[in-house]
């Protein structure tokens, strides 16, 4: 193989939703009431009647197929099992399949809804050449209870359409191979592909020997352009499901480890190295993923991810650590695990810092570290924190997001010395009705009565108006808003406000409070 050649492995799973159901049978993860070997079918709703979705190799065997009634199907086959189908198991299925391929190479893409395709340039010489990487990657699939064609080729629609199309299960040259497919390998509409059928064009070999001009003319574009990227060599480069880390690591054992603590001690070994290299780069990370291949073709993937860039292996340790935790599913060796690999997706910058006497930037060390302890431990979205937001509307003046996450450019405004506080500390959103009793009906309030509690009001400092937002005048955000900071005599101090003006926009404006100052 040429060093500018690139070389596809393509893998079709014919019985993939079949063959994720009989898995879950054995597993005891899901009771059928039919044995997992069972000619059984999976159906849904099409078109006003069940149908057929996917059957397995026994079912197949009887002469059903997928868009067969159930009807149809039961009348062939009266001891047919059935099940629902269930299109977003059979996606996860392949990403975990996809996750576990990720050992042979970076480069993996989904081919849905039953493919994946691999691009294996220059990895096959770490495995023992193209032939054995296919061979041992198919052995684990085999081994996890799927049914599995694989191809190679030099571009990835030759390869997807020898795995699916190619019938003829005889070793031959790639090119004889590929002229010998069908013209369903085209994979064009059902009547173009009737017309080429008619037009006593069957395979492949037949529409390379017309002018390419003349196929354009008769059956489309998509004939000939389909036709270049499978036999004419185009290579249409696949795009992969993970775009490529900055670092990654790895280490291979020639015997699988059993112990989830041994994993970890090659996680930290790979963190040192990582270390070392962001070092002399003076970057850090702020996500890291560590990934443990078992032998049995099973992924299982720990990700932290930190508030500012970090190299020091212990926290990074430290981190992984909180996950495993975490895990409400603890981590399963099986059989062992053959490989370790370490991910760094992106780098930052992190420099060494002179430390100021004071301890600042040692203080702020301590709190990123510990928001990075609490969101792993309890998820990225659990531990939040506010910025201003850029909006007159008290409730939609600030928002919450992940403390995790670099803070957002905005100034939080501050308040005049010696001035009270213009907005309370705790905000209500959606804000509380309140019963209130007022010397005038535009004028500030007297006394209120808010969770069964009646407040005499001692103090009013108002109103601080807040106009409507005029392009909502529906409903009640398009009413103007009367502001009061008022005290009650036991010196608590609350934020109220009437909503809508008296007699221009309400006959009764409803009183609300909407904070509580400190």
């Amino acid at each position: 193989m040429s060093s500018g050649k690139r070389r596809y492995l393509a893998l079709a799973f014919p019985f993939l939703p079949a063959d994720r159901l009989a898995r879950a049978i054995r597993a005891g993860a899901q009771q059928t009431g039919f044995p997992p070997d069972a000619p059984f079918a999976l159906v849904e709703k099409r078109k006003g009647a069940m149908r057929l979705v996917a059957v397995n190799r026994a079912a197949l065997a009887l002469g059903l197929a997928s868009e067969l009634s159930l009807a149809d199907a039961r009348a062939r086959e009266p001891m047919l099992g059935i099940a629902d189908h269930d299109a977003g198991a059979d996606a996860r299925l392949l990403e975990r399949i996809a996750d576990g391929c990720d050992r042979y190479t970076p480069m993996v893409a989904l081919d849905p809804p039953d493919g994946l395709i691999l691009d294996i340039s220059g990895c096959a010489h770490l495995f023992g050449g193209e032939a054995a990487l296919q061979d041992d990657l198919v052995r684990r699939l085999e081994r996890l209870g799927m049914t599995v064609r694989a191809a190679l080729a030099d571009t990835p629609d030759a390869a997807h359409a020898l795995a699916r199309y190619d019938k003829s299960f005889q070793p031959s040259p790639e090119g004889e191979a590929l002229m010998h497919l069908p013209v369903e390998a085209l994979e064009l509409d059902g009547e173009e592909t009737t017309a080429l059928r008619r037009a006593g064009l069957k395979r492949l070999a037949d529409l390379e020997a017309r002018p390419s001009q003349v196929l354009a003319a008769r059956f489309g574009e998509a004939a000939g352009d389909k036709l270049r990227r499978i036999a004419g060599g185009r290579d249409i480069r696949i795009t992969a499901r993970r775009p490529q880390p900055a670092l990654m690591l790895e280490r291979r054992f020639a015997e699988p480890i059993g112990r989830t603590e041994a994993a970890l001690a090659a996680i930290g070994e790979l963190a040192a190295q990582a270390a070392r290299r962001m070092e002399k780069a003076h970057q850090g990370g702020r996500r890291f993923e560590a990934q443990l291949f078992r032998t049995d073709g099973l992924v299982r993937a720990l990700r932290i991810e930190t508030g500012l860039p970090v190299r020091d292996v212990a926290v990074v340790m430290r981190l992984f650590d909180e996950r495993l935790a975490a895990l409400s599913d603890p981590v399963d060796p099986g059989f062992g695990f053959d490989l370790v690999r370490l991910s760094v997706p992106a780098f930052e910058a992190l420099a060494p810092l002179q430390l100021p006497l004071e301890g600042g930037a040692v203080a702020e060390g301590e709190l990123a570290q510990l928001l990075d302890r609490l969101s792993t431990r309890l998820g990225r979205n659990r531990v939040r924190r506010l910025a201003p937001q850029d909006s007159h509307i008290p409730e939609q003046a600030a928002f919450a997001f992940p403390a995790i996450e670099p803070a957002p450019p905005g100034q939080w405004p501050e308040a005049e010395a010696g001035e009270p506080p213009l907005r309370p500390t705790h905000i209500f959103d959606p804000p509380q009705l309140i019963d209130v009793v007022a010397g005038v009906p535009d004028g500030p309030p007297q006394r209120f009565r808010w969770r069964r509690e009646l407040h005499e009001v001692t103090l009013a400092e108002g109103p601080e108006r807040i106009g409507a937002l005029w392009w909502r005048r529906a409903d009640n955000a398009g009413l103007s808003r009367d502001y009061y900071r008022v005290e009650d005599r036991k010196g608590r101090r609350f934020w109220l406000f009437r909503l809508g003006l008296y007699g221009r926009e309400a006959k009764a404006p409803a009183w609300y409070i909407h904070g509580l100052f400190a």
